[in-house]
C-alpha cells in the first residue's frame, strides 16, 4: 500500500522525513536504499476460508440426515486416498526419467572420459556433457515460459496458499504438468536442485485438482462433481497433498503430516490431522510398491520408502567399540549447529540479493533472457565439475574405502559409483566421485563410506557446492533445495569428522558427523524444527538419531534466525506475497481495532437497485460489502420543520468536529507504533483533515473525503449531491456481509424483481447455482448491461451471511490478529455494542508490515 496517496501526502511526508534524525528514519523505516528495496508486490487475492452461511447453504444443511452426511465423508475420504495414490504415482514417473536420463548421460560421458584420457580429446567429453545438460536445461526453461509459477520449489507459494492467499496459477493443471515434466529435465540437466520440492508443489496441485473433476487448461475435464466447492474444503486437500509430497520424497509419512502442519496451514483441527497422514502413508506405499517392484522385481517386498533414502546407518558386526555417537558428540553437535546456522544465513543472504538482482534486472526483460540464464549457469557449472574433477580431484587406492553400513536402500552398490576419471589404473577419482554421480549417490558415499575422501576434495567439494546452488535457486527451471543442502551439509560434517579422527585421534562414527552436518546446514537455510526432524529419523530409519538432530536443528534454527529469515519467508517476501507472521509483536497491544479499521464505508442495502450494484461492483475492489440499513428512528421528528432541521444538521456538525479531534488524537498514538506503514496512515489522514479555523470547513472536508454513498433500501431513493448531513451521516445497522462473486452471480442469473412488486417474486439460487462456477466467478466487467433493466431491485439477503465474525472497536489488534489468522478469515467488519456498522474492513498493512490491503478487504 503507498504511503502517500497524492502530491500533498507526499508533501507533508517529505516534511515529516525533514524533521527526524537519521536514526530515527532508520528505526521507523523511512531511509531505504535503492538497492535493497524491494519491488512492489503483486495484487494478490485472499482466500474465503470462512463458510457463508446464506439461506441456500442452510438449506442444504436442513436437507443432510446422517446417511447423506456419511457418504459425504465417505466421499471425502476416497479423494484423500486418491491423492496419495496419484502423488505416489508422479513420484515413481519423476523417479523413473530422472535415474533413466541421468544413467544413459553418464554412461556416455563415462565412456568418453576413459576413452579421451589416454588419446587427450578430453575437450570432446566435455562437449559431449555440455550438450546433454544444455538441451536437458533448455527443455526444462521453456515449460517454464509456459507457465512461470513452475518456477522453483514451489513451497513458498504453497506455504502462502494454506496460510489464505491465492497466487495465480499455482494449483493449475499446466502447472503441475510443466513441473513434474519440468523438474526431471532439470535434474538430469546437472544443475545442483532436487526433486523433492517440486513433488512438495506436485502433491499440493494433486490435492486441489483431483477433488474438483474439472479443469481450466483443458476444457474438457469437466465433470459434473458438487462436492467440495470451496475454499475451505480445497485447502484441506492441498494440505493433504503437500503432505503426500513430502512422504513420497522422503519417505516420511508423519514428517509429511507435520510439514503440513508446521510450515502450511495456520487453521488445523484433529479431523483433518488423520486425513492428511491417511494420505501420506498411501503416497508412501504406493511409491514404495512400485519402485521396489520395478527395481528389485520383487512386488509387495516395500523396500524403497521415498525417492530419498539415506540408507541404515550401523556399525560392523565385529567392531563393539563402535558407537553411532556418543554424550561427547553433543557437545560438537552443537557447534555444529552452530556452524550451520552461519553458513545457512550466508546462504539465504547471497540468494536474497541474487533474486532481487533477477527481480529488478532479468525478469523485466524479454522471457529469452531467462532461458539464456539458466544455459549460463549449466554452462559454468558443467565446466567447473569437469574441470574440478580433472584438476582438483585427488587419485585414490582402490582398497582403501571402507563401508559401515550393513544395508543400503540402493539399486547399487556403493562401490559401484566409485568413478577413476582422470586416474590410473586400481585408483579412483574422489572428486569425480562425487560430482560425476547423482545427488542421492554422492550422498550415500558421505553417509556410508569412511576414508574415502580427503580433506581438500571435501573443502572444495563444499565452497563450489556452496556457491554454485545459491546461485542455481532461483534461475527459471523446476527446482529444489533440500538434495543440495542436505550434500552440501553433508561433506562438511564429513570434513569435522576427518578433522577430529586425524588432529584429536578420536574414535567416532563419520557418517553420524555427516548426517548431523546435512541437518545443521539444511537447518539453517530453511529454518524448520519438528517436521524435519522426524523427515531426518523416518529417513535414516534410526530412532536414536532423534535428539541430535533435534539439538541440532534448534541451534542452527536460532543461530540463524540472529541474521535473517528462513529462505522460503524470504522468498515469499521477495515476491510479494501478503504473508502474515504467526504472532504479533508486543507494541501492538497498545492499539485497539478502532486505530487501524478503515472509516470509508462502501456498503450495500438489503434491497438495492441493479444500477447501484453495477456502479458499486465497477468502481470499487473490494470483494465483499457490508448489508446495513439505516437507523430512521427520529425521521419523523427530523421532517417537522426547519428549526428541527438546523438544530440536527448544528448536531452533527459537533459530531464531526468531534470525530476530527478523535482522528487527531488516534493519530497521536499510531505514531508512537514503530512502523512506518501505520506513520504514514496518519499523515495522510492528517493532510485530508487539517485543522481550520471554522468547524464549516472541518465539516466540508470530511464530506469530500468520504465516498459517495450509494441509494438506500428505498427504491424510489437514488444519490444524490443535495443530501442533507443527517442523510449522508445517519447510522448505519450492520445485518450480514455479501460476496462480489455473489453479487455479480445474482445479476448475471438475472435474479431481482420489479419495484411495483414484492421480494417474494425475485427468483430464488440453489447452493449449487450459487457455486456452480466455482473456482472461477465471472467478472464483473464481462457482464452485458444491455440484459439488465437498471431500475430492478436485487433483494441480497437470502444470499448474505447473516453471521460473521466481527469485533469491537475496543478489540485489542493482538485478539484481532488471531482471530483474523487462526480462523483464516477474509473480511472482519468491526461493530459497535448496539450494531451499528464501524467500518467494513480492517486493514492489516497499517500494522502488521507485508500484508497487503486488497488480500483482506472486502
Amino acid at each position: 500500500m503507498a504511503c502517500c496517496g497524492n502530491c500533498f501526502c507526499c508533501q507533508c511526508c517529505c516534511r515529516e522525513r525533514e524533521t527526524r534524525t537519521p536514526e530515527e528514519l532508520t528505526i521507523l523505516g523511512e531511509i531505504r536504499d535503492e538497492e535493497n528495496e524491494i519491488l512492489p508486490r503483486k495484487d494478490y487475492e485472499s482466500l474465503d476460508y470462512d463458510r457463508c452461511i446464506s439461506e441456500p447453504y442452510v438449506e442444504v444443511l436442513e436437507g443432510m440426515d446422517n446417511k447423506k452426511a456419511k457418504k459425504y465423508e465417505a466421499v471425502r475420504w476416497i479423494m484423500v486416498f486418491a491423492i496419495g495414490v496419484t502423488v505416489g504415482l508422479v513420484g515413481l514417473f519423476v523417479d523413473f526419467f530422472v535415474r533413466l536420463f541421468t544413467n544413459i548421460k553418464f554412461t556416455l560421458v563415462g565412456d568418453s572420459v576413459e576413452k579421451c584420457s589416454d588419446k587427450g580429446c578430453l575437450l570432446l567429453s566435455l562437449l559431449e556433457l555440455l550438450a546433454f545438460n544444455l538441451i536437458f536445461i533448455f527443455i526444462a526453461s521453456v515449460l517454464v515460459l509456459i507457465e512461470p509459477v513452475a518456477a522453483g520449489s514451489g513451497i513458498p507459494e504453497i506455504k502462502s496458499y494454506l496460510n489464505g492467499v491465492k497466487i495465480p496459477g499455482i494449483v493449475r493443471l499446466r502447472t503441475f504438468v510443466c513441473k513434474a515434466a519440468g523438474v526431471l529435465f532439470s535434474v538430469a540437466g546437472g544443475l545442483f536442485v532436487g526433486k523433492e520440492g517440486p513433488m512438495i508443489h506436485s502433491g499440493a496441485i494433486v490435492g486441489a485438482g483431483l477433488p474438483q473433476f474439472q479443469s481450466i487448461t483443458f476444457k474438457r475435464i469437466n465433470f459434473d462433481f458438487p462436492y467440495f466447492r470451496s475454499d475451505r474444503d480445497k485447502r484441506d486437500f492441498v494440505s493433504a497433498g503437500a503432505a503426500a509430497g513430502v512422504a513420497a520424497a522422503f519417505g516420511a509419512p508423519i514428517g509429511g503430516t507435520l510439514f503440513s502442519l508446521e510450515e502450511g496451514s495456520s487453521f488445523w483441527n484433529q479431523a483433518l490431522t488423520w486425513k492428511v497422514l491417511f494420505c501420506s502413508m498411501s503416497a508412501t506405499f504406493t511409491l514404495n510398491f512400485f519402485r521396489s517392484g520395478i527395481n528389485f522385481n520383487k512386488w509387495g517386498s516395500f523396500q524403497l520408502p521415498g525417492l530419498l533414502n539415506f540408507g541404515e546407518f550401523k556399525c560392523s558386526n565385529g567392531d563393539k567399540n563402535c558407537h553411532l555417537w556418543t554424550a561427547v558428540d553433543l557437545a560438537f553437535f552443537v557447534l555444529m549447529g552452530v556452524v550451520g546456522g552461519l553458513l545457512g544465513a550466508l546462504f539465504n543472504c547471497i540468494n536474497r540479493s541474487l533474486a532481487k538482482y533477477r527481480i529488478r534486472h532479468i525478469h523485466p526483460k524479454a522471457k529469452f533472457i531467462r532461458v539464456l540464464e539458466s544455459l549460463l549457469v549449466t554452462m559454468v557449472t558443467t565446466v567447473v565439475i569437469f574441470a574440478a574433477s580433472m584438476l582438483l580431484g585427488e587419485c585414490r587406492d582402490l582398497s582403501s574405502p571402507t563401508t559401515h553400513n550393513a544395508t543400503l536402500a540402493s539399486t547399487d552398490d556403493i562401490n559401484s559409483t566409485i568413478r577413476p576419471f582422470f586416474c590410473p589404473n586400481k585408483t579412483y577419482n574422489d572428486m569425480a566421485t562425487l560430482f560425476f554421480n547423482p545427488q542421492e549417490a554422492a550422498i550415500h558415499q558421505l553417509f556410508h563410506q569412511d576414508g574415502t575422501f580427503s580433506p581438500v576434495t571435501l573443502s572444495v567439494f563444499f565452497l563450489l557446492y556452496f556457491l554454485l546452488s545459491c546461485w542455481t535457486y532461483g534461475v527459471s527451471v523446476p527446482s529444489g533445495l533440500f538434495v543440495p543442502c542436505l550434500l552440501c551439509g553433508a561433506a562438511f560434517g564429513r570434513l569435522i569428522a576427518n578433522i577430529l579422527k586425524v588432529k584429536l585421534g578420536m574414535d567416532l562414527y563419520s557418517g553420524t558427523f555427516a548426517l548431523i552436518g546435512a541437518a545443521a546446514f539444511l537447518g539453517g537455510v530453511v529454518r524448520m524444527t519438528i517436521s524435519l526432524t522426524v523427515i531426518l529419523i523416518e529417513s535414516t530409519n534410526e530412532i536414536t538419531y532423534g535428539l541430535p538432530i533435534m539439538i541440532t536443528l534448534m541451534v542452527a534454527k536460532w543461530t540463524g534466525d540472529i541474521f535473517n529469515k528462513g529462505i522460503y519467508d524470504i522468498h515469499v517476501e521477495l515476491k510479494g506475497v501478503p504473508l502474515l507472521d504467526w504472532e504479533t509483536e508486543v507494541e501492538m497491544d497498545k492499539l485497539t481495532a478502532s486505530d487501524i479499521m478503515e472509516p470509508n464505508l462502501t456498503y450495500v442495502y438489503p434491497h438495492t437497485r441493479v444500477q447501484s450494484l453495477v456502479s458499486i461492483l465497477r468502481t470499487t475492489v473490494y470483494h465483499a460489502f457490508p448489508v446495513v440499513t439505516e437507523n430512521r428512528k427520529n425521521e419523523q421528528d427530523f421532517m417537522k420543520g426547519n428549526i428541527l432541521i438546523s438544530n440536527n444538521i448544528r448536531f452533527k456538525k459537533s459530531s464531526i468536529v468531534s470525530r476530527v479531534g478523535e482522528q487527531r488524537r488516534r493519530c497521536q498514538s499510531m505514531k508512537s507504533y514503530p512502523s512506518s506503514e501505520l506513520r504514514n496512515v496518519c499523515d495522510e489522514q492528517s493532510a485530508v483533515v487539517e485543522p481550520s479555523e471554522e468547524g464549516e470547513d472541518l465539516l466540508q472536508q470530511m464530506l469530500e473525503r468520504r465516498h459517495a454513498p450509494y441509494p438506500s433500501l428505498y427504491p424510489d431513493q437514488s444519490p444524490s449531491e443535495e443530501w442533507t448531513m443527517e442523510e449522508r451521516f445517519r447510522p448505519l445497522t450492520f445485518h450480514g456481509l455479501i460476496l462480489r462473486s455473489q453479487l455479480v452471480n445474482l445479476l448475471i442469473r438475472g435474479v431481482c424483481y420489479a419495484e411495483n412488486q414484492s421480494s417474494a417474486t425475485q427468483p430464488r439460487l440453489s447452493y449449487a447455482e450459487m457455486t456452480e462456477d466455482y473456482p472461477r466467478f465471472p467478472d464483473i466487467h464481462d457482464l452485458d448491461l444491455a440484459l439488465l433493466n437498471p431500475r430492478m431491485i436485487v433483494d441480497v439477503t437470502p444470499y448474505m451471511n447473516p453471521c460473521p465474525y466481527t469485533v469491537s472497536p475496543n478489540t485489542r489488534i493482538s485478539q484481532v490478529f488471531n482471530l483474523f489468522r487462526t480462523m483464516g478469515l477474509r473480511h472482519l467488519p468491526v461493530v459497535n455494542a448496539i450494531g451499528e456498522v464501524s467500518t467494513h474492513r480492517v486493514f492489516f498493512s497499517k500494522v502488521i508490515q507485508g500484508f497487503s490491503s486488497s488480500s483482506i478487504g472486502f
